[in-house]
């Protein structure tokens, strides 16, 4: 097992929901469904992570005596519908609300985009498509069409577990709903891997930014509570880091910038359904600005230059995903 450090580090702002790594799928009827291969290892990956972007880059071989056609999927993170969403994701205007591109050995794919709608663990994307109602719960779009829908089916979804009313919001006679789904997203494509030949493929997308107004993990300034020990295990929050934390905070009352929390987190553990480990994985995180902090668990990392910090490793099994937690100052761009 991979023995987890902790680093209180100076970081750049930025936050995400989750992302993954690339998979091998199977299109069944009813959706993407995502399955292991014995033929294809992943060779190596570059995993680089900024306040701004997220890059990705593979190389692929086929170990079997012929080539191997199948399709590979990227899930994307989900879009969760709340009463005060505090994230940026991305435009949500569009269904490519982060950018998402992939090349392949030097040549731009276009990735078909699968998308669903879940409340209460049920899938109830064709409702809200016949609906006509915007996929992306966070969307401007999504809520202007609630407000055309028929009260009958407001109250048919108030019932689902769909939408909830705003009873802060004041448009006098006319009630306002939120969208409460979880908008799940996935890119998929098919790809041959030749014999005896690497595959490069690479990926890069806008970083999603989510957090809070509050340094939680702190209950009245002392490292105890829930919070604090979903915190030490999640993001190896350690004694160093709880000092910074506090110091932080007395700073604020003293007039001080007030830091709040951001996250990044990155799903590992799909890199375990290609054949055998990850021969070599580099991960680099770029700080961005030199005003925050951050803990991770992670193991080896060293500092690189300026901004970036880097962890390395092979024959990588992921046995968790990456989450990391940043404090970031109050009035940062």
């Amino acid at each position: 097992m991979i023995r987890t450090l902790t680093f209180a580090l100076m970081m750049g702002l930025g936050a995400t929901q989750a992302f993954a790594n690339d998979t091998t799928a199977l299109l069944k009827t009813g959706g993407l469904e995502f399955v292991k291969t014995f033929e294809i290892s992943m060779e190596e990956e570059k995993l680089y992570i900024s306040p701004k972007e997220v890059r990705v880059d593979y190389i692929y071989r086929n170990t079997s005596e012929k080539p191997v056609t199948t399709y590979v999927a990227f899930p994307m993170p989900d879009i969760e519908g709340q009463m005060d969403a505090m994230v940026d994701a991305g435009n949500t205007a569009s269904d490519n609300f982060l950018g998402f591109s992939v090349v392949q050995d030097g040549v731009e794919i276009k990735p078909s985009l699968q998308q669903s709608v879940y409340a209460a663990a049920i899938d109830m994307t064709d409702i809200v498509k016949a609906a006509k109602v915007p996929l992306n719960p966070l969307g401007d779009a999504t809520r202007a069409a609630l407000k055309a829908l028929p009260q009958d089916t407001l109250d048919d979804w108030l019932t689902r577990g769909l939408i909830t009313q705003d009873i802060f919001a004041d448009e006098g006679a006319v009630k306002a709903y939120i969208p409460l789904w979880t908008l799940k997203s996935a890119y998929w494509w098919k790809t041959t891997f030749p014999v005896g030949k690497d595959t490069h493929v690479s990926h890069k997308y806008r970083t999603s930014v989510g957090g809070t107004v509050a340094i939680t993990y702190l209950d009245e300034g002392k490292p105890k509570g829930q919070y604090y020990e979903e915190y030490r295990k999640k993001y190896c929050v350690d004694d160093a880091f709880v000092k910074v934390s506090q110091k932080l905070l007395e700073d604020a009352a003293e007039g001080k910038p007030y830091y709040f929390e951001n996250w990044i987190s990155y799903i590992l553990t799909t890199g375990n359904n290609w054949m055998g480990p990850i021969k070599k994985f580099t991960l680099t995180v770029d700080k961005g600005e030199p005003d925050n902090y951050v803990s991770f668990c992670g193991t080896g990392v060293k500092k690189t230059g300026d901004t970036t910090f880097q962890m390395t490793a092979t024959d990588f099994s992921p046995e968790r995903e990456l989450d990391i937690l940043l404090l970031v100052p109050s009035g940062a761009p």
